[in-house]
């Protein structure tokens, strides 16, 4: 049944190379080398680099180095950051948000803390492709915009399916006393979408990319409301 299931999903379509290196020197404490060779190119000018303490990305030659100490958490908050550099020019951003495919098309779920993020995500049918509970990856191609499966998770603390999906509907989550859907005007749609999206570096240009994929962002895909009662007949509107 559940490959049955999968065969409308897609395989994020670049795959990104990530080692992990432990490395012994002199030092007193260990220390992790991250060295990522990535397939994108041009992904923003000749000769730019992003660099900081124990950093270095090169996003125009595709290659990058950090050292990173050998932390779990210091291990996700590095991941969040590289991929956040990686997306931006490219048309794409990390958002604070639940995503979950459904009949082939993705769904994403944002809003502040408690809003019902991982609420939502616990309540999924059977039929649901759980791809983040926490932070949503949201990648730009020429077909439009895609949701992938991310290792980063929230309180359910289960990482998402290695797959993607054309991304159908962002909704923010509010809780009330009934189900209903209402759509957003396009300013408070940028407006709430800009406080959810995670960039972490103090980049002029890089900064434009994503307020320029925010807004480009919600031309095309449709912002709405989602009050719901926390249980699972939320999920009966959601198709």
């Amino acid at each position: 049944r559940r490959s049955r299931r999968r065969q409308h999903l897609r395989l994020p379509r670049c795959v990104e190379d990530v080692v992990v290196v432990p490395v012994v020197r002199r030092q007193r404490r260990s220390v992790l080398e991250l060295r990522r060779a990535l397939r994108h190119r041009h992904l923003c000018q000749p000769g730019r680099e992003l660099g900081g303490r124990g950093v270095t990305i090169g996003l125009c030659i595709g290659r990058g180095h950090i050292r990173q100490s050998a932390n779990p958490y210091s291990i996700d908050s590095v991941l969040r950051i590289v991929h956040t550099l990686i997306l931006a020019p490219a048309g794409g951003f990390l958002l604070h948000s639940a995503a979950a495919i459904r009949n082939g098309r993705a769904f994403l779920f944002s809003g502040v803390s408690g809003a019902g993020k991982t609420t939502i995500s616990r309540l999924a049918p059977p039929d649901v492709t759980l791809l983040t509970d926490e932070i949503s990856y949201i990648r730009r191609d020429h077909e439009g915009y895609h949701a992938c499966g991310t290792p980063f998770a929230g309180e359910l603390a289960r990482v998402g399916e290695n797959c993607s999906a054309p991304i159908d509907c962002l909704f923010f989550l509010e809780h009330g006393w009934e189900n209903r859907i209402e759509p957003l005007a396009k300013s408070e749609a940028i407006r709430r979408l800009m406080r959810n999206v995670l960039f972490f570096a103090d980049d002029s240009d890089l900064v434009r990319c994503v307020f320029q994929s925010a807004c480009e962002f919600v031309d095309r895909i449709p912002i709405q409301r989602l009050t719901f009662v926390p249980d699972s007949r939320a999920w009966s509107m959601i198709q």
